[in-house]
């Protein structure tokens, strides 16, 4: 394990990376290149950029940004609450994992966007189906991931709460929730990422504004570069809400011990404690150095 660059540096290496990608698209696309890939098809980094000023400025890009946005928020935070409180409840009571878990396990394989002929029959509104299908695939992860999280809970951190006189609301807020915490973000952050690809799916199906349901149109007239523009805005929307979904995980489980670095072969720092008074013999002898031996 090498050690890590300064931050600037790593920085300047990411930007680097993108830069070099835009550039070798731009080569590949400007020379025509028809190797085993067509890039000849391709339109360029200059068409993709004259595209997305040209949507900039007009107001259905703004519109479809607005509406995308809300069908996420919406669908995503509903699958948190609901995916947390079903989570904690599956892992917490036999009950409930009796009840509930054969029904979950059973759904939990249908892909989000297979659910799209049942959002249409099922809700008055492509709206609200919409939300639908991005509430369900977030839900699962949340989920899977918070169930998890719970039952590998240290027992131990329970015992001493009821120890201490606290109840089933106490175990819970002091205990479970805080413990799964970490757990809890990271399913967060997969169902964010996959909220995305299912709502742009279907807008492309049954929307009527958003991202996904612009990017099919363009496809069908064959304009190519903006299709280019609805590709890179879901890219961009996606890697920003779940960076927003990561610092928040962060700061909420700051009180987590983060692991220091620590280059190979070099052993961590102790610190030296002084020997007692009046102790000899080998346990003594382990903190002096070797020539002070000698």
């Amino acid at each position: 394990m090498s050690r890590p660059a300064p931050r600037p540096v790593r920085y300047a290496l990411r930007v680097s990376s993108v830069a070099a990608a835009l550039g070798l698209w731009q080569l590949l696309t400007a020379l025509d290149v028809d190797l085993w890939l067509r890039f000849s098809q391709f339109p360029t980094v200059t068409d993709v950029a004259h595209a997305f000023a040209g949507r900039l400025s007009g107001p259905d890009y703004w519109t479809d940004l607005t509406d995308s946005l809300t069908r996420i928020l919406a669908g995503f935070l509903l699958a948190a609450v609901l995916g947390v409180a079903a989570g904690v409840l599956v892992a917490r009571s036999p009950l409930a994992e009796d009840l509930l878990g054969p029904l979950l396990e059973v759904v939990r394989p249908i892909p989000a966007i297979a659910l799209v002929p049942v959002a249409i029959l099922l809700f008055p509104s492509n709206e609200q189906g919409i939300v639908f299908i991005t509430f369900t695939a977030a839900f699962f992860p949340v989920l899977v991931s918070t169930r998890h999280a719970v039952r590998a809970l240290a027992p131990v951190w329970e015992e001493a709460v009821r120890t201490m006189g606290g109840g089933r609301w106490r175990i819970l807020g002091s205990v479970v929730l805080p413990g799964a915490l970490p757990g809890i973000f990271g399913g967060l952050s997969v169902g964010i990422g996959v909220s995305w690809i299912c709502v742009i799916s279907a807008e492309m199906i049954s929307g009527q504004y958003g991202v996904g349901y612009r990017t099919w149109q363009d496809y069908t007239v064959v304009d190519y570069p903006a299709v280019f523009v609805g590709m890179v805005t879901i890219g961009v929307l996606g890697w920003l809400t779940s960076t927003a979904v990561e610092l928040l995980g962060r700061r909420l489980t700051h009180w987590l011990p983060r692991t220091s670095y620590v280059p190979v072969g070099r052993a961590p720092r102790r610190t030296r404690t002084a020997a007692p008074t009046g102790t000899a013999g080998p346990k003594a002898e382990e903190n002096v150095p070797h020539d002070q031996l000698v």
